[in-house]
């Protein structure tokens, strides 16, 4: 009875979920400004007429392990997710280890020519990371007056 409840019941239907996992990454992203489903960390991006908003769904992360970086108009999200799981030298097993572990990286293509580099912030709170771009600042009609 533990083989039940530590192994998949149908193995078929993991094998076609890792299938369908491995083709949408074979894929590539199915828009030009993210890499697609799937990744780590989960991202939401939206726009306002002042700047573009980033939300990166990262729960359980040290800040100072996390990086990001801005440079002509591609937007990239880096850093290292710890295990937590037992050290090898512990007499502790692991039967179930389904959260993502190890280094990551999410690029996200902004428009080069309407964000501002110099005016980037980023927040971590509550496992989410938020990132503003603000944007150019539009040039204004103005009024000449003649002298």
């Amino acid at each position: 009875m533990l083989y039940r409840s530590v192994f998949p019941r149908d193995v078929f239907s993991e094998l076609e979920r890792l299938q369908r996992e491995m083709q949408q990454a074979l894929e590539g992203g199915p828009s030009i400004r993210g890499i697609g489903r799937g990744g780590f960390p989960a991202l939401n991006v939206g726009n306002t007429q002042q700047s573009v908003e980033l939300y990166a769904f990262a729960p359980g992360l040290d800040p100072a392990s996390i990086e990001v970086h801005l440079e002509r108009g591609v937007l990239t999200i880096s850093g290292r997710r710890s295990a937590d799981l037992p050290a090898e030298g512990d007499k502790a097993s692991v039967h179930i280890n389904e959260r993502f572990a190890g280094p990551f990286r999410r690029v996200v293509s902004l428009p080069e020519d309407d964000v501002n580099p110099s005016g980037v912030s980023a927040e971590y709170k509550n496992g989410v990371l938020h990132v503003s771009v603000k944007r150019r600042e539009a040039p204004q009609p103005r009024r000449i007056s003649i002298q």
